[in-house]
């Protein structure tokens, strides 16, 4: 061992009584400004050249040992002194929650093991977001809190214990936790690694900026075992994935009812590229229905949808949400195995209604320019089911549906939509019409039907008293 590693040795094992739960506390304390964030730019990686070994701090890898201490030193060392990699090498860690730094990447080697503890107090209790709330919960087993320049790497695995997941229970109420979960960051890397978890959300990427996920494979099962959750983030590019999960494989959302909309976090700038999805238990790509803070400027290219519950590409909110969606582009898609069909339209009613939701036509989510070109489908049952979808106060306005092929049961139908652009529907193997509309306006096919017009719900009434943020 070299004299610089023994001396970081010495060093850290003198923190070693200091629970991690402390040090989370005292050392997460940067301040992100958000306010003059633009485009797509590359994520910055972790700054410095310190390279530690977890197994340099006491880490035993031996799958029953709590390495949580351990680890956190290296990652805290890592960091007061600049910033750099810590390396985790072949072995099972048995851990706690763990806090990612500034400035610093945890890098899996092959072989290495991330075990999540099955003991909720080895967890941190915080501030987390729930469907679409900010409540308490446990953090996940491996968070951030307003960082930057933060990562992990491969080629190991992270996986949670198989007793954590699941939906907030006992008499806390707490939200269970994640697998890997920053809030209120900057610059973050995540590549090359794999994760294994059930029942809960695999990666919770919350408030944060400037994010990549790469080259990584996500296996999850059970009901809310969603992939990846992008809750009100901006500048996020997911390449190269391959999402088995037991939800949504991603999930784009922004909060729900009057405190998602007063803080008006929006999930925008998103760009999801050369992944494969498969949703075991509902759609392979969710947009909503926690919506209140605006989803916009969405780009879905190059992926492959082998299968899902419901439908390959849900767009979904509720009267009450308020905010929007706008600007959703997807080109270049395979689709088999859905066995609800490739496209839904749910925006009406989907999700939990908000104990304090949007009133009036400002609850209604405005939705515009969706377009939807080059897509492949299999045997889907339904092409598009957007026959209830929309509601007349507040049409779509703008939609592009246009070279469609392959093999569908049942074809298109659409409602309340102004602007529509539907051209070259290549498929076959559909009974009835083609396509149904009612309230649609713009070029669309020569024997479309028209159809009665649905029952919508009625807007939210106002509350006596007005929302106040607390």
């Amino acid at each position: 061992m070299s004299v610089r590693r023994t001396f970081l040795k010495q060093a850290g094992l003198g923190l070693l009584a200091i629970p991690a739960t402390s040090l989370a506390a005292n050392l997460s304390t940067d301040h992100i400004d958000h306010s003059n964030i633009e485009g797509n730019g590359p994520t910055p990686l972790a700054t410095g050249d310190i390279a530690l070994n977890v197994k340099d701090f006491g880490a035993t890898g031996n799958g029953t040992t709590k390495d949580t201490v351990a680890i956190q030193q290296a990652i805290d060392r890592c960091s007061i002194l600049g910033g750099g990699i810590v390396t985790v090498p072949a072995g099972e860690y048995l851990t706690g929650a763990i806090a990612l730094r500034s400035n610093t990447t945890l890098h899996l080697e092959k072989d290495a093991i991330i075990r999540g503890s099955s003991d909720f107090k080895d967890y941190v209790v915080m501030q987390v977001r729930w469907e679409g709330k900010w409540i308490q919960g446990y953090s996940g087993l491996i968070y951030a809190l307003g960082a930057h320049n933060i990562g992990i790497t491969g080629p190991g695995k992270i996986a949670g214990s198989k007793t954590t997941g699941g939906r907030p229970s006992g008499p806390d109420g707490l939200r269970h936790p994640a697998l890997i979960e920053p809030i209120d960051c900057q610059g973050i890397n995540f590549d090359g690694f794999s994760t294994e978890y059930q029942l809960m959300w695999s990666m919770h990427l919350t408030f944060s900026d400037n994010i990549t996920v790469k080259n990584v494979t996500i296996r999850s099962t059970g009901g809310n075992g969603d992939g990846i959750d992008v809750d009100s983030c901006r500048n996020v590019t997911i390449d190269n994935c391959d999402i088995t999960a037991g939800d949504d494989c991603i999930s784009l959302k922004s909060g729900r009812g009057m405190e998602a909309y007063k803080l008006l976090r929006t999930t925008e700038n998103v760009t999801i590229t050369n992944c494969t999805f498969k949703g075991l238990i509902f759609a392979c790509i969710g947009i909503g229905s926690e919506t209140s803070g605006g989803i916009r400027k969405v780009r879905i290219e190059k992926c492959k949808f082998v299968g899902a519950k419901t439908f390959a590409l849900y767009m979904k909110s509720r009267v009450g949400r308020g905010a929007f969606l706008e600007d959703i582009t997807c080109n270049d898609l395979d689709v088999e195995g859905c066995e609800g069909g490739m496209l839904r339209f749910n925006l009406m009613g989907s999700g939990l209604q908000d104990q304090v939701p949007v009133p009036g036509d400002e609850g209604i989510p405005t939705t515009k320019n969706f377009k939807f070109t080059n897509i492949r489908v299999k045997d889907v049952p339904v092409l598009v089911d957007g026959g209830t979808g929309i509601h007349p106060n507040k049409p779509l306005q703008g939609f592009v549906l246009s070279n469609i092929t392959g093999t569908c049961k049942k074809g298109i139908s659409l409602v309340n939509i102004k602007d529509a652009k539907v051209k070259d529907i290549n498929v076959t193997g559909f009974t009835g019409p083609l396509m149904t509309v009612y309230n649609v306006s713009g070029s669309i096919l020569k024997d479309a039907v028209t159809v009665d017009p649905p029952k919508f719900p009625d807007p939210i009434a106002a509350p006596a008293t007005p929302y106040v943020l607390k």
